[in-house]
């Protein structure tokens, strides 16, 4: 069993698969979420409570966060009753919400100043991912933080990647959603094709998941898209977040994004039907014309 105790901030639908796999390789864990009852499962299968972020960041060697906005993760890092203030000299602070590649600069900045190293490392693989433990990692921070964390990525992720510098790994996530907004539209367009065509939709997926056309949207979201099943594995009202930040990641690069642009603009769409709660492949209801 490892002598290092992991702290674990944010127990939702991905957060909390996340920190059971932390706690199943033998760390002791200390959780927090703003809604304690979120952590309760947690706390019944032997991990230590703390009533704040602070108190969190007090009693752990890694302090690992997983929030759903930029703005969560401000109020989380900074001012004295945040993160950073509290947290023990030498231990490693690692952020895996999807955020701003600049906010991530800011917390390793202010972390370094105080003597703590930072890590920003969003994920991929939504829930089936994180249950599964086979989540996409990606990093950014110093190497020596990253080779100390690894082992605790390692219980939750199956690719696990040091991209470089602070904001390196919140950049790669933002290539990632790029790709996914658009390919969400093209599986949902696709399987509406499909209907429409009086085709079987399970026997036409079956058949082009295995072709150029494969992708883990098509062959986990598809299904669930033609089964009407549009909980959430990932919430639109994030994607939206995601997208908003890529976009504005890419226009400070110079860079026009159309596909992603227009992806957004159907997601916004959704959330004003009052999908902004359900999972991103509720995009297929845009199609349908389910409400």
């Amino acid at each position: 069993m490892s002598e290092m105790t992991i702290g674990f901030i944010g127990t939702g639908v991905m957060g909390k698969s996340m920190a059971k796999h932390i706690m199943n390789n033998g760390y002791s864990l200390v959780v927090y979420n703003r809604t304690k009852e979120k952590a309760e499962e947690l706390i019944d299968a032997g991990a230590h409570w703390a009533s704040t972020p602070k108190e969190a960041a007090e009693k752990s060697d890694i302090i690992m966060t997983i929030v759903g906005f930029p703005a969560d993760v401000e109020a989380l890092y900074f001012g004295s009753e945040g993160i950073i203030a509290n947290a023990k000299k030498g231990s490693v602070l690692v952020d895996m919400t999807t955020s701003k590649p600049a906010l991530a600069e800011k917390i390793a900045l202010q972390a370094g100043e105080k003597g703590v190293y930072a890590l920003d490392a969003p994920v991929s693989g939504g829930d089936v991912g994180a249950r599964e433990a086979k989540l996409a990692i990606m990093a950014g921070g110093e190497a020596a933080a990253f080779e100390t964390v690894y082992p605790v990525f390692s219980a939750i992720g199956e690719t696990i990647e040091r991209l470089g510098p602070a904001g390196a790994g919140q950049h790669t996530k933002m290539a990632n959603q790029i790709a996914i907004a658009s390919t969400m539209m093209g599986t949902a367009e696709a399987l509406a094709y499909t209907k429409r065509a009086g085709l079987s939709q399970d026997e036409v997926l079956s058949v082009i998941e295995t072709g150029a056309a494969g992708s883990f949207s098509l062959s986990q979201l598809g299904r669930r898209m033609i089964n009407g099943d549009y909980a959430p594995g990932f919430y639109i009202k994030h994607f939206i977040k995601d997208m908003a930040i890529a976009i504005e990641s890419a226009e400070e690069l110079g860079m026009d994004t159309p596909g992603l642009n227009q992806a957004k603009k159907l997601y916004d769409q959704l959330a004003e039907r009052g999908f902004e709660n359900s999972g991103t492949q509720a995009i297929y209801t845009y199609y349908t014309d389910e409400t």
